[in-house]
């Protein structure tokens, strides 16, 4: 469970069966769904031997054999612990939820730009001038708050219901997502949803030349904006921000959360900069405008996009044009780049993945419709009064932003040679594909495995938010090894074999993960009720073994989008990846991001592996069916 920051690193969506949307309300079926159960304490510590086995040496197993036989000890502190965690269960709607957000996100003092936030890539939008991106801004601005006959679908409670193998599912996440805003604290932050209250914001902020307006997207009777309406008014916050000159007093949101914290309070000290700071933290989402960056090649391209919608490229270009407390912020550069990035606390993966199939959809089949047109006022500029101690936290912020983007590598892989459809038409699953061509990648580039995060919905059960699976298994390792056996006695019938057992097991990983039967969690909450009831941890956690096999190396996630993006997040640990992969039916998209201050790892590297690994295994399918 621990990071670089020694917390838990959030995780997203890894569906095995699809997910089916079907128009429901939503909160008859919330009050019905299961609570997350508790694993039998002996199943997840059997299970959590078994994951140690390719990771670590023989003689550090029989030590971590020994310490588990103490923590297992009939009345000893295993059954201690379990008890009072099925007590916590009883006594909640869910035994983990709380937990998971302090512990994973808001006790978390790294920034959330590149360390928690991911970033998603939306196709290329080939933009003939500014007035081509202000439609498409206006577009996606339409489409994100008028759902279903332009009422606020997140508000009024009316989106469609979500199953998974004919189990609904906990929708609680996508009610978190509009109008919610983190704040810092010194210590530990807070997450606000401004949208339960009896007046529900109506407006969204915009942010051009770091300079932030508040745009109403209602008229005073209640009436959305037309689309006309709202493309002139982003007009006029166009040319009213020409000047790009201004103090981007967004990029304090960018630095370390106790650096942030004190510069908070210390911006919030003048009450105009209080005004304007509630006036973000309120809004619906944010969209920014982003001025164009220097041109790549097309090979690079989406590398560079896909970096800025993690971080916005440096406080010379758009990292200061953010608020990156902001749950939900839309990025349309005047290139034609677009996409957006999110703060993970209040939610996973799947509402963002379904707000952009949406708005993507919307997009195609909307056009711009000329329709009467009402005087609007003039979008409220926000103001800040930067003071000389305000000048020196931004220039900090600067200095520590530029810092992080020289760090983080980024690389897109369009893998174009086949999708999931190839996988499928052998009878296995994408997912554990994927998940395999991974490990073979890693232990070709390392000659060694490493441990692996790869996360899965917990939203079977009410409140549910992630379970970890883990993709190393002695299954994994033997088949990698196998594949490219040096000795040559490994016949291709026995690689394929091998492979197919490893997909197996990853399969029932990845069901027991879903149906809350998972390692991670689990001992995660015997960790925390060890905390709290405790003097000292047990011998357990504190284990060697138990550090290694949490240093997540590979820090991979599938995002299920019916749109061609790819998304991206930064990884895990100082000395690993982070990998998003989005498995289209004839194609794959992956972002393999990394850390350039460490020497051992190279994500351009990685992705080359990766490619290569794919292939060989698809070569090694097809040989065997002809042979069969």
């Amino acid at each position: 469970f621990i990071t670089r920051t020694g917390l838990v690193k959030p995780c997203r969506l890894l569906s095995p069966l699809p997910v089916v949307q079907i128009s429901e309300r939503p909160l008859v079926h919330q009050e019905s769904l299961p609570k997350l159960p508790v694993p039998p304490l002996q199943q997840t510590c059997s299970r959590y031997l078994a994951s140690l086995e390719p990771l670590i040496s023989a003689e550090e197993m029989t030590h971590t054999r020994e310490l588990m036989d103490e923590f297992l000890r009939p009345g000893g502190i295993g059954e201690r612990l379990q008890k009072s965690l099925e007590r916590r269960a009883r006594k909640t709607e869910n035994w983990l939820s709380d937990w998971w957000m302090q512990w994973s996100y808001l006790d978390s003092r790294m920034p959330v730009a590149m360390y928690t936030s991911p970033g998603v890539v939306l196709p290329k939008m080939h933009l003939q001038d500014r007035q081509g991106q202000m439609r498409w801004v206006t577009m996606c601005t339409d489409g994100s708050v008028c759902f279903n006959g332009r009422s606020l679908l997140w508000h009024s409670h009316t989106l469609p219901v979500e199953y998974l193998g004919g189990k609904p599912l906990c929708m609680d996440q996508y009610y978190q997502v509009l109008s919610s805003c983190r704040i810092p604290g010194p210590k530990r932050d807070t997450v606000v949803n401004y949208a339960v209250g009896k007046t529900p914001p109506t407006h969204i902020t915009v942010v051009h030349n770091f300079q932030f307006f508040v745009l109403d997207v209602y008229n005073s009777d209640g009436s959305p904006l037309t689309v006309d309406q709202l493309y002139v008014q982003l007009e006029k916050i166009w040319n009213s921000s020409l000047q790009s000159n201004k103090e981007p007093v967004g990029i304090l949101t960018s630095n370390h959360r106790n650096t942030w914290g004190k510069a908070y309070n210390n911006l919030i000290k003048d009450k105009t900069n209080k005004e304007s700071v509630r006036a973000i933290q309120k809004s619906i989402f944010t969209v920014c405008l982003d001025a164009p960056k220097p041109r790549v090649s097309d090979e690079m391209y989406f590398n560079k996009v896909a970096a800025q919608m993690l971080h916005g490229g440096g406080s010379r270009w758009n990292s200061g044009n953010r608020w990156f407390d902001k749950t939900l912020q839309f990025i349309i550069g005047e290139d034609g780049s677009c996409g957006l990035t999110y703060e993970h606390a209040p939610a996973e993966g799947p509402p963002i993945v379904f707000l952009v199939d949406h708005v993507v959809d919307y997009m195609k089949r909307s056009e711009m419709v000329r329709t009467p047109m009402i005087p609007l006022a003039m979008p409220q500029k926000l103001r800040f009064n930067i003071t000389p101690e305000i000048k020196k936290d931004i220039e900090k912020a600067k200095q520590n932003m530029n810092i992080m983007v020289n760090d983080l590598d980024v690389r897109v892989l369009n893998f174009t040679h086949y999708g999931r459809k190839f996988p499928r038409s052998h009878k296995m699953s994408p997912d554990a594909f994927i998940q395999m061509a991974l490990q073979l990648a890693y232990y070709r580039m390392y000659q060694t495995c490493c441990p692996t995060y790869e996360s899965a919905s917990l939203r079977m059960f009410k409140l549910g938010r992630t379970e970890a699976i883990r993709s190393t298994t002695t299954e994994s390792l033997q088949f990698t090894k196998a594949m490219d056996d040096p000795s040559k006695q490994v016949q291709k019938s026995e690689k394929a074999a091998l492979l197919e057992e490893a997909i197996k097991v990853h399969r029932k990983h990845t069901h027991m993960a879903i149906h809350g039967q998972g390692i991670e969690r689990h001992m995660l909450g015997l960790r925390m009720i060890a905390i709290e009831d405790l003097t000292s941890l047990p011998d357990i956690f504190m284990d060697t073994s138990f550090a290694v096999a949490s240093h997540f190396n590979l820090y991979t996630s599938q995002v299920g989008s019916k749109t061609d993006c790819v998304m991206c997040l930064g990884p895990m640990v100082p000395d690993g990846y982070g990998i998003c992969y989005n498995p289209m039916d004839d194609h794959i998209n992956f972002a393999v991001t990394a850390f350039n201050s460490c020497e051992e790892t190279n994500a351009t590297r990685l992705s080359q592996f990766l490619e290569d690994s794919l292939l060989d295994m698809k070569t090694l399918l097809e040989q065997v069916s002809k042979t069969q």
